[in-house]
């Protein structure tokens, strides 16, 4: 959901699903209300909560109706989750999500290893999702996430003319949004600003989220360069918490926290309570106990004097 305030930020937090599919441990269905809890209490107003895929594949995410059926109980909050194909399309409708993400890869060869699914089978897919969709929840946004749009660990470099063309084909299958993806770390923020611009110039308003990985120091970075061409929308995890399992070698997500500090001290509005965000932590570490977390706001703490932006 792009802002039009350009003072505005959007945080998506995505690290109940992003951040518990990469870890080896099960978060407790308990902790994981509680810690979306805590999430909403700090501010955040769009949750990724799960992912509906199956539990054999993935078992942190076996509670995922449960999970989406607590989220939907919080005033004002857009709860979304993962879907790889119109099955789980069709229980994420039905445990009651107001948004659904879908998984595309630019990597023809992270296709094939995270979905089982050629590019092009992907884009059927997602044909077939929005068909029902129209059909059967036509209020329900269906954004794709572009995965290793910036490149990949199996194939390498993703040529950006096939970013371009792949967002393309995708809004004219009718999806509300396309965001990029890097999935694998390997971005840098002259190439960010290039592939966004590129999409802003090729579908619009449809151009979507930014979702950087901090595998190399530079997600903060990456996020501000995609801010300076006009995105308003970032997904980011508590704690960094996450990573593509299927991506060998990608860590962990952009911290929640350390973006949140670096748009507020920017001026920007988040709508997020920076004190009550780094308190969450607490339900996430009592939730997967051992379980590194990461952040250097959280560690080093606010400056003095400093106030955020709440609106």
């Amino acid at each position: 959901m792009q802002q039009s305030d350009l003072h505005t930020v959007t945080i998506s937090e995505v690290g109940p699903r992003d951040g518990l599919q990469s870890v080896s441990g099960v978060m407790p269905t308990a902790d994981k209300f509680k810690w979306i809890d805590a999430l909403y209490a700090a501010g955040l107003r769009e949750i990724e909560v799960a992912s509906f895929v199956p539990a054999k594949l993935l078992p942190q995410m076996a509670d995922a109706a449960a999970v989406v059926k607590h989220a939907v109980g919080l005033p004002g909050l857009t709860v979304m989750a993962l879907v790889p194909n119109l099955r789980g399309a069709q229980a994420a409708l039905e445990a009651g999500v107001h948004k659904i993400t879908i998984p595309v890869s630019a990597s023809q060869a992270h296709s094939l290893a995270n979905v089982r699914k050629t590019r092009e089978q992907m884009v059927e897919e997602v044909r077939g999702i929005v068909r029902w969709r129209n059909e059967s929840a036509p209020k329900v946004p269906v954004e794709v996430g572009m995965s290793t749009a910036f490149g990949c660990t199996i194939q390498g470099e993703v040529a950006e003319d096939d970013v371009i063309a792949l967002a393309a084909q995708l809004v004219q299958s009718g999806v509300d949004e396309v965001g990029l993806s890097d999935t694998t770390g390997m971005a840098n923020p002259a190439q960010v600003r290039r592939l966004f611009t590129r999409l802003r110039a090729e579908i619009g308003e449809r151009a979507g989220a930014a979702h950087m990985h901090n595998t190399r120091g530079l997600g903060l970075a990456n996020c501000l360069a995609a801010w300076d061409v006009g995105v308003r929308t970032f997904d980011s995890s508590l704690g960094g918490l996450g990573g593509c399992p299927y991506a060998p070698g990608a860590s962990g997500n952009v911290v929640t926290e350390d973006l949140v500090f670096m748009f507020e001290a920017m001026g920007l509005r988040t709508g997020i309570d920076i004190e009550k965000l780094i308190a969450a932590r607490a339900p996430l570490m009592a939730g997967l106990p051992g379980e590194p977390v990461y952040g250097m706001t959280p560690e080093a703490g606010l400056p003095r004097g400093f106030r955020g932006h709440l609106s």
